[in-house]
């Protein structure tokens, strides 16, 4: 099969990367199945579909119309077999549990054809942690996204069992739907842009942990230093702090390092009390109006305490 035969892509997971990759695929002409268990999280998907297609359009990426067909070629489903019957190609997007993927897999190579490969958009576990559940692992790796409204650059990681066909086919995808495709040459957690950022993250949390100094300081200190528009915290808002939470505790279980553990305490605080970042309205700062992104921000003109 080539990139050009697929007819069906089935997205894992409605929650915002799940939605942004399932918007970008039918803009590049693919009809596309967004599947989730929670009705809930498929109720969002014309809210969370169209805030991404007004962010292409805002971006000269895509013309109004193209933007407005693209959302009509996305229908969202809570019925794995609707969703995965027909499927050339699998993304899945769900919550950083190694054994979770695994099942959801499993599930799906029940359904889906034979020829359909699978991909997982995992930030941080290494894809031979549940190759084997996905009943196909030689046509399984990761194809990791950014933020699809900014990004078009993904991360493509095989891992050993991973065939070069599949390898290829997956490269010839993306480059079919105008994405600039990162090889990771051998299994390596966080790829190459989330290695880095990853070190940045817990080096931030890790000074508000144990109050060296304060969050609106340290991301002054990144923004003011680096000439960037955010800084590691307001990061972290964008990502959600339940994910970063998350890999954070995977992290700190898979190395026993006491610094990650103090930093899962630290971040455990926000996300207790439903302070998830931007898609709660306010996680480290309140939204849609953070203090960061107001003038005299780094210059401490524009104080905004911790939440």
């Amino acid at each position: 099969m080539q990139a050009e035969d697929i007819r069906q892509i089935l997205i894992i997971g409605a929650g915002s990367m799940g939605q942004q990759i399932g918007f970008h695929f039918a803009a590049s002409g693919f009809a596309v199945n967004l599947y989730d268990i929670s009705r809930g999280e498929l109720d969002k998907t014309g809210q969370r579909a169209g805030k991404v297609a007004r962010a292409y359009v805002r971006a000269n990426r895509l013309a109004p119309e193209a933007a407005d067909a693209a959302l009509e070629r996305i229908r969202p489903t809570d019925d794995p077999q609707m969703a995965g019957e027909a499927a050339d190609f699998v993304s899945e997007s769900v919550p950083e549990d190694p054994d979770l993927k695994g099942r959801v897999f499993s599930r799906f190579h029940a359904i889906c054809p034979a020829h359909a490969v699978f991909t997982t958009n995992t930030s941080s576990l290494l894809p031979s942690r549940f190759a084997q559940q996905t009943g196909r692992p030689e046509k399984f790796a990761a194809l990791h996204f950014h933020d699809l409204r900014f990004s078009t650059v993904v991360d493509i990681m095989p891992h050993p069992g991973t065939s070069a066909e599949t390898v290829a086919f997956i490269e010839a995808l993306a480059a079919h739907s105008c994405l600039v495709p990162i090889m990771i040459c051998r299994e390596s957690p966080g790829y190459v842009f989330n290695a880095m950022l990853m070190e940045l993250l817990k080096a931030a949390q890790g000074l508000a942990a144990t109050a060296v100094a304060s969050i609106e300081d340290i991301d002054r200190s990144w923004m003011g230093v680096m000439m960037t528009d955010v800084g590691p915290f307001g990061i972290m808002d964008g990502i959600g702090l339940d994910t970063v939470l998350q890999v954070t505790e995977y992290w700190a279980e898979e190395t026993g390092d006491p610094r990650y553990r103090k930093n899962a305490e630290f971040l455990r605080r926000y996300v207790d009390k439903g302070l998830l970042g931007t898609k709660t309205g306010r996680g480290f700062y309140s939204y849609p109006h953070p203090a960061y992104r107001q003038p005299g921000f780094l210059e401490k003109k524009n104080e905004e305490g911790q939440k």
